[in-house]
Parts: C-alpha cells; structure tokens; sequence
C-alpha cells in the first residue's frame, strides 16, 4: 500500500470514527441531561406511592423522546404500558388516587374493571420489569445519575 493511499484510508478513519462519536456522543450527552432534569419528578413519583408510575408517565415520555438507539426499545415499553393503564382508568373515569382493585366502585362495569386490570398486569410483567432495570441501569452507568422508578 502506498504511503498517500495509507494516509487516505487513515484520514478516512478518522473522519468516520468522529463523525459517529459525535453523533453518538450528542445524542447520550442529550440524553444524560434529560435525565438530569427528570431525576427529581421522577424521585417525587416513586415517592408517592401507588399512582407513582402515572405521575412518571410524563417524565418517562421525555425520557423516550430523548433515548439513545440502544435503550429506546426499553422507553418505549415502560411508556407505551403506562399509558395504557392511564388510557384504561381515563375511559371508566376513575380517579388513580382513590381506586382500589380489590373494592372497586359500584357503578364501575365489569368491563372497565378489566380494563384496568389488564392494563394493570402489563406493569408486572418481565418484559416491563427488565425494561426498568436497563433504563436505570444506563442511567447509573453512562449518565451516573440514578433514577428511582
């Protein structure tokens, strides 16, 4: 191989290497400050109990829109499951805060009932509960920020 054509695949290289470093590193530095910003209301839903992951859904959706490639698939779960659980108490008009599955409201239908319940069960699966665990645990490793979820 001659010097100049070494010289060129080298450059070449280079270019590459950093033209995708820098996307790469924009998109996780983004990212990282998204999480930053969402540590708190996300310290502030885990804290509040039972309708936690709900208060979370909009931090969760900024999160998502913010993820890198490697861990979007992950958001987009944990988002597209609570938002169903929202959707489902929404339509049978009940108040997060106040139902409880076990004693559910009279005038609640069989149906709504269900609703919720399947809407429910999708939070407890372990494509959810891994789905958790990554985005934390990018969130520990490469943002070194912790997130309560």
């Amino acid at each position: 191989m001659t010097s100049l054509r070494r010289t060129g695949v080298a450059l070449t290289s280079a270019l590459l290497l950093g033209a995708l470093s820098a996307c790469g590193g924009d998109g996780v530095e983004r990212y990282c400050e998204e999480v930053s910003e969402q540590q708190l209301a996300l310290t502030e839903a885990a804290a509040s109990g039972a309708t936690g992951l709900l208060e979370a859904l909009p931090s969760f959706e900024a999160l998502r829109a913010e993820s890198p490639s490697d861990i979007a698939a992950d958001w987009a779960v944990v988002v597209q499951r609570v938002s169903v659980l929202e959707e489902a108490l929404a339509d049978a008009d009940v108040d997060p805060a106040t139902y409880d599955p076990e004693n559910p409201s009279d005038d609640l239908s069989d149906e709504d009932q269900a609703a919720i319940a399947a809407a429910a069960s999708g939070l407890v699966t372990p494509a959810m509960v891994e789905a958790l665990g990554r985005v934390q645990q990018q969130a520990r490793d490469v943002c070194k920020t912790p997130l309560s979820l």
